[in-house]
């Protein structure tokens, strides 16, 4: 199961990499930088806070996963655009996928449910931060629209669920449908949390 979610992370968030690429009118070698950096930026965060071993060093199919997608969205960019709001559809994938992901290889490692949560969210969120910060663009996370709280909420659900006795597979199918549900949610309906208003202050 592990691996299965790590590739599709990867692969997913290589796609949006590619995408931003592409609007940005690049060249190859940027799709390749961008499919990358963004497919294995928050696993490689994952990995040097739990202080094991990066997963792409010790497995570089990884990287040939995210370099095959990078070339591959060169060609293939203008009929992801045709699609609809990809980029946004697209992350809203590798969130469900990598909070699961990020949140099970860290109970893996003998963690507690409370650093598994948290770093399911860095491994959802990074790639998407990295990417986001080269391209010079708002990062989702500085929007009003629910995007942390889907992959806390793939994360956490993962782990209560495993808690709870659950299997993984169902475990993990239900956390990234409920991340999913709720970005989706975001960018079909604009679902959003109640924003910080500072108290009126008398002068």
């Amino acid at each position: 199961m592990l691996l299965i979610l790590d590739f599709l992370g990867v692969a997913i968030f290589a796609i949006t990499g590619a995408i931003v690429a592409s609007r940005l009118k690049l060249d190859i070698i940027a799709f390749l930088f961008f499919a990358t950096f963004t497919g294995i930026g928050g696993g490689t965060a994952r990995d040097l806070l739990l202080g094991v071993p990066v997963f792409w060093v010790e497995d570089q199919t990884y990287l040939i996963v995210c370099l095959l997608v990078g070339a591959a969205m060169w060609f293939a960019a203008p009929l992801f655009e045709s699609w609809g709001k990809p980029l946004r559809w697209a992350d809203a994938v590798g969130i469900s996928a990598y909070s699961v992901m990020g949140a099970a290889k860290t109970l893996s490692q003998g963690d507690v449910a409370v650093v598994a949560v948290l770093m399911g969210v860095a491994t959802a969120t990074f790639g998407g931060i990295i990417r986001d910060t080269i391209a010079g663009q708002p990062s989702a996370l500085v929007k009003s629209e629910i995007y942390l709280t889907a992959a806390f909420a793939g994360a956490a659900g993962y782990v209560c669920l495993t808690l709870l006795g659950v299997g993984n597979w169902p475990a993990a199918i239900a956390g990234g449908a409920f991340a999913f549900a709720l970005r989706a949610g975001a960018i079909q309906y604009g679902w959003s949390l109640p924003g910080y208003r500072p108290p009126d202050t008398a002068e």
